[in-house]
């Protein structure tokens, strides 16, 4: 079987997550701090942040949704690169930029707070997951509580958008809603960065959704 890089990260954030789940000295040093990053410089949470999660129902469910998105992603970015380097690094480069930049509105936010930490990879998975609807807008996609109904990829896109929005907003739990929100927005522009051909692709695919 051949290790993918989505494998690859998928067994890294597993054996990290798991070994933090016993460790309260490693959970600690590798947590999402924005008070530890701007007053002690620790930036290393801003990727570490991501290797390590609250539960193991948390790891699960993020590492799931990489496999299933990041697989379809990197393929993508293998062909449209015919297997050169820049497939593996644009693709790692996604999964990282979305780690970090889906932090920023969080660490600004939360910078002189001690208290507040966020773990877990939803920021970078939300970017893959995005990128995938920027590729493949038109691929429908069955939701996990409601089985048997399928949603346009952009359709559900935009309505996890929205949702998260609404929830960073309203703060009526402990799930970081920005994050997601930020880390999809992130992924989202960076296929149409990388390809800008696959803009237009994705406006004429909405249309002929809205007009059939």
């Amino acid at each position: 079987m051949m290790v993918t890089l989505t494998l690859l990260i998928i067994i890294i954030t597993a054996i990290v997550s798991v070994l933090a789940f016993s460790n309260i000295r490693i959970f600690d040093q590798l947590k999402f701090n924005a008070f530890m990053i701007r007053h002690n410089l620790q930036v290393w949470r801003f990727i570490t942040g991501a290797l390590v999660h609250a539960d193991i129902l948390h790891l699960a469910m993020n590492m799931y949704v990489l496999y299933i998105f990041g697989t379809a992603v990197e393929n993508h970015f293998l062909l449209f690169y015919e297997a050169s380097f820049k497939g593996p690094l644009f693709y790692l480069l996604l999964y990282v930029g979305g780690a970090v930049l889906s932090c920023l509105y969080s660490f600004e936010k939360h910078k002189d707070d001690l208290w507040y930490n966020a773990v877990g990879a939803s920021g970078a998975v939300s970017a893959v997951v995005f990128a995938f609807i920027a590729i493949r807008p038109d691929q429908h996609l069955q939701l996990i509580f409601l089985p048997g109904i399928n949603i346009p990829a952009f359709l559900l896109g935009a309505l996890y958008l929205i949702y998260s929005w609404l929830m960073a907003k309203n703060k009526s739990d402990n799930i970081s809603h920005d994050t997601h929100f930020f880390g999809a927005l992130f992924g989202f522009l960076y296929v149409f960065i990388l390809q800008p051909e696959l803009f237009p692709q994705f406006i004429k695919t909405i249309i002929h959704y809205i007009l059939r």
